[in-house]
Parts: C-alpha cells; structure tokens; sequence
C-alpha cells in the first residue's frame, strides 16, 4: 500500500456458471477480471487493481459470502457526496449485477488479508434426488437418479468431524510429496433434506450438505459429496470412507462431484 491508497474489504455473491473461476486467467472470463475491471471503470484507474479473496472458486462454482481486499486510492471519488462504500457498491452492481453482486462495501484495516485472515470457512453442496430432471435446479444442484439412502450418508458424514488428513479427498498440490499429508480441521458438517417451498424440485427431493472448516483442499467439498452420494446408493459402505480417511488413499474413490452443486456461504473472522 501506498500512502495516498486504503484497503478495502468487499463481499460478493455471483453466479459462477459463466465464469472460468475466480482467479483472473488471461484471455478467460473470470469472476476477480471481471470485478477488476469494473473497479477500474467506476474509479476511472489506469489499470485493474489487484484483489486478494478469502478462497479461489474453481469455474462453475458459487459464492454468496466471498470476501476480497482491494488496495484503492484515497478518497475514492473526488466529490464528496454520501458514504463512499454504498457509492462504490452501488456503481458496482450497476455494471456486474446480477451476475456478481457487491453485498457489501466498507474501508478495513490496512493489515487485513481477506485470505490470511479467515478463521473458518463455510460451503454448501446441494444434491438433487428425483427420476427426472429439474431445468429449475440445473447450474444450481448435483442432479442424480434415486433413491439415495439419507441415513447411511449422515452417519458417514459425521466420521470427517475434527482434524484428519484429507489427502484421499483432495488434489494434491504441486511440488509435495505424495505421502505428504493433507491436515484440515472440519468444525462442522451435516446433511438434511430441504423444503421445496418453490416447487423446483419436480416431484424429487433437495439434500443440502453443509461443511464448516478452517480451511479446505483443493476439491476436498466436492470430493466429500461424491463419496457420500455414492454411499447413499450403496456403491461404498461408511466403513470405506473411514478406511479411505485413514490411509489417505484416493484410488479407488468417485470423481468429485460436479462444480454446480457447490456453494461458498460464509467466510469467518476473529
């Protein structure tokens, strides 16, 4: 940061169907390229800014609690007329919305990192139970054919509460080794059927599955999701899963779930 530049905090919602992610990627639209270069309009920059986020969504993945910071100059327009955070998300939504929404715009301390910073974060994977396809839910659910067992799933969920390593339900990052373990400390997890009170589910079911961590693997949601939809068709049993947990062992493991079913709700700080 500069002297004449503040740090600022933003949170977003977005639709990630259209996006190749969140990280910008030249010559791909992004959810961070498109946000930057919106700032870069609304304040008149001679170029994008760069933006910090709390986790990088891979493409077709959704955020209704994505936080970014953002370095801008001091003050942000050269008037002064009204508070300049309801100024800038206003200008904002103005160009990106509905696609990406500015929930919230507001100066934050210099020091604050809206990816070092997080204590806990917070995702949502919906999966959609019924014999046909439900066009209201497509881009929005994990549709599969039924019946899935609920109860044999929940009771597998619960086995990846607290500190485990995750490697059998994660992408390995570059450079480490393989038998290099994956530790992540899962705060909280569940999964229960939700009311259908829009009538979108077409006569099938919605089963919401909620995890809390303080950090998360690459895939290691939608990894989660697969494995537990295969175990409510009794493809694995719940003893797999913890075999799988403590081996670390991904062979033999679903493909991760499909990027639309997945959601990231909330971002947590001290």
């Amino acid at each position: 940061m500069t002297a004449a530049a503040r740090r600022w905090r933003l949170d977003l919602a977005y639709d990630g169907g259209p996006f190749h992610g969140f990280a910008a990627q030249p010559g791909a639209e992004t959810v961070a390229g498109t946000l930057a270069q919106a700032l870069a309009r609304v304040l008149r920059l001679d170029a994008p800014p760069l933006l910090g986020c709390a986790g990088r969504t891979d493409a077709g993945v959704h955020a209704l609690g994505q936080v970014v910071h953002v370095d801008l100059a001091d003050p942000l327009f050269a008037d002064d007329r009204g508070d300049e955070g309801v100024r800038l998300r206003r200008s904002l939504n103005r160009q990106l919305a509905p696609r990406i929404v500015v929930t919230r715009a507001a100066p934050a301390d210099p020091s604050f990192d809206a990816r070092h910073d997080a204590t806990w974060r917070s995702y949502r994977y919906l999966l959609y139970e019924g014999e046909v396809d439900s066009p209201l839910l497509a881009g929005r659910a994990w549709q599969l054919r039924g019946p899935l067992d609920e109860r044999a799933m929940t009771g597998a969920a619960y086995a990846l509460l607290g500190t485990h390593d995750f490697r059998a339900f994660c992408r390995r990052p570059a450079g480490t080794e393989p038998g290099q373990a994956i530790t992540r400390r899962v705060i909280d997890i569940s999964l229960e059927a939700v009311p259908d009170t829009l009538a979108l589910a077409e006569g099938g079911r919605v089963l919401r599955l909620g995890i809390t961590a303080e950090s998360f693997c690459h895939q290691m949601v939608r990894s989660i999701a697969a494995a537990l939809a295969a175990v409510g068709r009794h493809e694995l049993h719940a003893a797999e899963i913890l075999d799988h947990l403590r081996s670390g062992e991904r062979s033999g493991m679903p493909a991760p779930a499909p990027p639309e079913g997945l959601c990231l709700l909330a971002v947590g700080y001290d």
